[in-house]
């Protein structure tokens, strides 16, 4: 028996076809940490409502985006897993917590090679219940139910690791060294404002104010807002980027609760109001260029830029499969490898 590791992504419909896209939408909105709201009522919007409208446009918008080799996601992250793979001594496999990758068949494959200790890594820097949570919740129930000699630890978020931060920064300075640029917008991935409130632990510090992230509290441990203005802020000390030339935003809201502010579309638009010619996008909360990145930022991004009169749109591609950040993962892996230590 021995160590291995498990890297868990999003994951993606098994082609561009709307039936795949609508089984794969079916699973996603389908999770309760995701749509969280009581059955009936998930059940009435999901299968009542998005799954006989949004299909059929998802399947376009992954059209634009889709490899000759496959899903963008599942292609990069599989190099990602490769690369680690050679840099390490112990088995590595790869997961997707929706789509036909699933958590399950990493597991058994792990299973298979003798592994009792897994190593589960999240492949997302900061935690929020629609991503962190729901994996880690499902492996635990798939572990009692199929692999009960499994012992399984998890790399928390690792938004503020300097390691991490020096990646995503290095990644970011690479593309702007050559760049005249007046404004860089972080754009992460929104969520309910009420999942920040119920994964705060104190139960009271999440106000959603614009004082409490930056106050100090257990609650940041779990909060996804506190996770991505943190992310924002180190990186702008790590670049030296002067205050006014950058800003924070969220992307891909959906329905009509309230989610996290501001709004990425509405920031690209503010701009280029107001008179920004020249921008850079970083999107800090994927590992893995996706549909959220690739269709949704670099394109319609772009489009809303260009028809408020922006002229330059400068899209930063995720940290993805580059050596730095698989030197980063296998340093970890073999760490926890060698010494059970994993970055806190």
């Amino acid at each position: 028996m021995g160590k291995g590791v498990l890297l868990v992504n999003l994951g993606s419909p098994d082609s561009t076809d709307p039936k795949d896209v609508k089984k794969y939408l079916g699973e996603f909105l389908m999770d309760p940490r995701v749509i969280d709201v009581p059955l009936w009522a998930r059940t009435l919007l999901v299968k009542g409502i998005i799954l006989n409208t949004r299909p059929k446009k998802s399947a376009t918008a992954y059209k634009k985006i889709w490899w000759e080799e496959g899903s963008p996601l599942i292609v990069l992250s599989e190099r990602l897993q490769q690369k680690v793979a050679n840099q390490t001594q112990i088995p590595i496999a790869l997961a997707m917590r929706y789509g036909a990758m699933n958590i399950q068949k990493g597991l058994q494959e792990l299973h298979e090679k003798g592994i009792d200790e897994v190593l589960i890594i999240p492949l997302y820097p900061q935690f929020a219940m629609a991503t962190t949570e729901t994996i880690l919740v499902l492996a635990e129930k798939l572990r009692k139910e199929h692999f009960p000699h499994m012992k399984f630890s998890d790399l928390p978020a690792f938004f503020n690791q300097d390691a991490y931060i020096d990646v995503l920064s290095n990644s970011i300075a690479e593309k702007l060294k050559d760049l005249d640029y007046e404004h860089l917008l972080f754009s992460y991935h929104g969520v309910p404002e009420r999942h920040i409130r119920k994964s705060d632990i104190t139960k009271s510090h999440c106000q959603i104010d614009g004082s409490c992230c930056k106050t100090a509290s257990d609650a940041h441990q779990f909060c996804y807002r506190h996770q991505c203005y943190e992310t924002t802020r180190l990186v702008a000390e790590k670049l030296n980027l002067k205050e006014d030339h950058y800003s924070t935003s969220f992307q891909s809201r959906l329905g009509f609760d309230p989610w996290l502010q501001p709004y990425t579309d509405r920031t690209i638009e503010r701009l280029g109001k107001n008179g920004t010619k020249k921008m850079a996008i970083v999107t800090p909360a994927f590992v893995s260029d996706c549909l959220e990145t690739l269709e949704e930022i670099a394109m319609e991004g772009e489009e809303i830029f260009h028809e408020v009169g922006g002229k330059e749109f400068t899209t930063i591609p995720c940290i993805n499969d580059r050596d730095d950040w698989v030197e980063v993962l296998s340093t970890w892996v073999n760490d926890w490898e060698t010494t059970n230590k994993i970055p806190q």
